[in-house]
């Protein structure tokens, strides 16, 4: 009989968050599978019911449900059955069970929990017979396309393998159904178990719809998926680590350690890629990479970060993770790049482009921050106001994007020579003028050829006073373009050649595609990043993190390092 009248611990439950790292998100609250016994008629009526039919096509796109987070099996071949012992007496009989053609090509896959010794024997009677055995595995990577799958009725297994299609023979009653229960009842009982449990979203904590947690779980996969590749984790600061500790979960951490030369070393021996900070990268890592055959995957900030300067240790909302190349280097591909010249942007997608970017212009959300409680400076005149924004001069961005040219000082000469008659406004980078980076120029040569110098207002308030923007490589003109501003690029950024711009630097052919300005801010921001929720600590859409910062909800963990380090720069900022 199937269990009646019992509400189920939330472990038990199908649809279920991973255990990322720092948190424990509830996506489902604990369910009452039905008061009546009699209960298998209404089970074959909510299976054939339309909303858990389409509840089970969304969950079989989405490959979620279950330990989904679980390594895949790596199989080569789909198995002719799939058995679910759970204690040693119940091998003999599923033996004889199978048929002799069958034996050679059956898996084994105890389920969670089980005693070691019923592995031990599972592996004994398969080198005896054959077939092949795992442990705890992904069910998404052993179930689909399989013959059928033998199990007991509250296996969550069962769950996943009717809503892949695939026969079921119960060994014992349970809440999925009982043995000799029809396709269609146990259809039922997995239907009414799924629609029957209250969802909630996990970063407001309000009822969703089954739809909607599906959504939040499949992006959850599609990131856990990405990050299986990647054994180890190099070059990362010590301040950011609990941060990219969830960024590249795959079911597990990743081994994180400092040194790349030893990073490289522990990928090589696990066979993995090693993800590591682009600052980290030498020519030599590269070589020995290359020579010892480890992919490297490269991590670095987000274009929506936090609240806070990164030279300032506050730790990263948003990252990014490329593994073929990196955004702002012009030299060759990047994941970015390939988003941007090759993706069929469908109208929901830039349908929610647009409305991420009207929230992130109305909200004055930066890179860094949001706000626009300090407006801009009046203009002098009726002349066109040119931003011209300063960098740091030895950054990544600059040196890779920068076409040879690094110095403000001169991106602020070819500025005013290219618009003599503007008023034009010099912005020092923030982290230049903390004296925690190169780039400084004295206020007198800045004012030798800029009308102003404009530090205290955030960069928002000045791209909406602002009638065109001039910049090196910096993310100041991607924030421009979503402002409707015009923009002059000296160097090559990411945004740079997507017909949006005026390019001055070298430009790739591999560019050569016109975008609308919401394919941009698709690509840029919402398929390309990740995202964190700094109140959940969990894995997020970028409307979340925008929703945060806009609404001063982004806490930073590490709050107390702020005041220290701003300390610290101007004493470095006096001494030089």
């Amino acid at each position: 009989m199937p269990l009646c009248g019992r509400v189920l611990p939330v472990t038990s439950l199908f649809l279920r968050a991973p255990p990322f790292p720092g948190s424990s998100a509830v996506i489902s609250s604990a369910i009452r599978v039905g008061d009546d016994p009699a209960a298998g008629p209404a089970s074959e009526a909510a299976a054939s019911a339309p909303a858990a039919l389409d509840l089970f096509a969304t969950i079989r796109d989405a490959r979620v449900g279950g330990a989904f987070w679980a390594p895949p099996a790596g199989l080569a071949a789909p198995p002719a059955v799939v058995l679910r012992p759970r204690a040693t007496g119940e091998l003999s009989g599923l033996l004889a069970g199978l048929p002799e053609s069958a034996r050679g090509t059956a898996l084994w896959a105890p389920a969670e929990g089980t005693p070691r010794r019923l592995t031990r024997a599972i592996r004994r009677l398969v080198d005896r017979v054959g077939g092949d055995w795992r442990g705890a595995v992904d069910p998404w990577s052993v179930l689909p396309g399989s013959g059928g799958l033998v199990a007991h009725g509250d296996d969550e297994w069962v769950a996943v393998a009717r809503i892949a299609g695939v026969p079921v023979r119960l060994l014992s009653p349970g809440r999925f159904g009982a043995p000799g229960d029809a396709e269609a009842v146990l259809d039922g009982h997995v239907g009414r178990a799924l629609t029957a449990a209250r969802y909630r979203d996990p970063f407001t904590g309000a009822d969703c719809t089954p739809g909607e947690a599906v959504a939040v779980l499949a992006e959850w996969r599609r990131t856990i998926d990405a990050n299986r590749p990647i054994a180890v984790a190099g070059g990362m600061a010590w301040w950011k680590r609990a941060e990219i500790r969830t960024f590249l979960w795959n079911g597990k951490q990743p081994a994180m350690v400092r040194s790349p030369r030893r990073a490289l070393a522990l990928a090589q021996r696990a066979g993995g890629a090693l993800a590591i900070w682009p600052s980290r990268v030498s020519p030599w890592l590269l070589n020995e990479a290359r020579r010892r055959q480890v992919p490297i995957v490269r991590v670095e900030d987000g274009f929506v970060r936090s609240v806070g300067l990164g030279s300032n240790l506050v730790p990263p909302s948003s990252i990014v993770v490329d593994h073929s190349g990196i955004h702002f280097d012009p030299a060759g591909p990047s994941d970015l790049e390939t988003i941007l010249a090759q993706t069929r942007f469908a109208p929901a997608l830039t349908e929610r482009a647009r409305a991420l970017r009207q929230t992130i212009v109305a909200a004055g959300i930066s890179k860094y921050g949001a706000g626009t409680a300090i407006p801009a400076p009046a203009r002098a005149s009726s002349r066109k106001v040119v931003l011209v924004a300063g960098q740091v001069e030895d950054d990544m961005s600059v040196l890779a994007g920068g076409g040879g040219l690094r110095s403000n000082l001169e991106v602020l000469r070819r500025a005013r020579a290219l618009e003599p008659d503007a008023e034009v406004w010099f912005r020092p980078h923030p982290d230049v003028d903390a004296g925690h980076r190169k780039g400084r120029i004295a206020d007198g040569e800045a004012l030798a050829l800029a009308d102003r110098i404009v530090r205290g207002p955030p960069m928002p308030a000045l791209l909406d006073a602002a009638d065109a923007v001039h910049v090196l490589t910096s993310l100041t003109g991607f924030e421009a373009l979503m402002r409707g501003r015009e923009v002059v690029c000296h160097g090559t950024p990411f945004y740079a050649g997507w017909g949006l711009t005026r390019d001055l630097g070298f430009v790739p052919d591999r560019r050569g595609r016109p975008l609308t300005l919401d394919e941009l801010v698709a690509g840029v921001l919402i398929l390309y990043p990740r995202y964190l929720d700094p109140v959940t600590r969990l894995p997020c859409p970028p409307e979340v993190l925008v929703g945060r910062m806009a609404a001063d909800g982004a806490p930073n963990r590490l709050g107390w390092i702020g005041p220290l380090r701003r300390w610290q720069g101007r004493f470095m900022a006096a001494w030089r």
